[in-house]
C-alpha cells in the first residue's frame, strides 16, 4: 500500500487500517474480503482482476434480501 495515500487518508480523519496494520500480510485473498466484511469496512486493493472475481463469488453466495410485499 502507498504509504504516502494511507497518511493522506488519516489526514484527513479517514479511519483507515492497511494489512500489515491488520497483521494479514501474506493471508489469502478471500480471508481480506472476509476481514473486511466482518470489520464493516471497505476494501481497496491494487489486485483488480482477483478481487473483482472473489467478490462477484462472495457476493453470490449471501443470502438474498427480503422482499416486501406492497399492497
Amino acid at each position: 500500500m502507498d504509504g504516502d495515500f494511507v497518511r493522506g487518508l488519516r489526514s484527513r480523519g479517514v479511519d483507515v487500517i492497511t494489512a500489515a496494520d491488520a497483521g494479514m500480510i501474506r493471508r489469502k485473498d478471500e480471508e481480506h474480503l472476509s476481514f473486511a466484511a466482518m470489520q464493516g469496512r471497505a476494501l481497496y486493493s491494487f489486485n483488480v482482476g482477483d478481487f473483482h472475481q472473489i467478490h462477484t463469488e462472495w457476493k453470490s453466495s449471501l443470502p438474498s434480501p427480503p422482499t416486501s410485499a406492497k399492497g
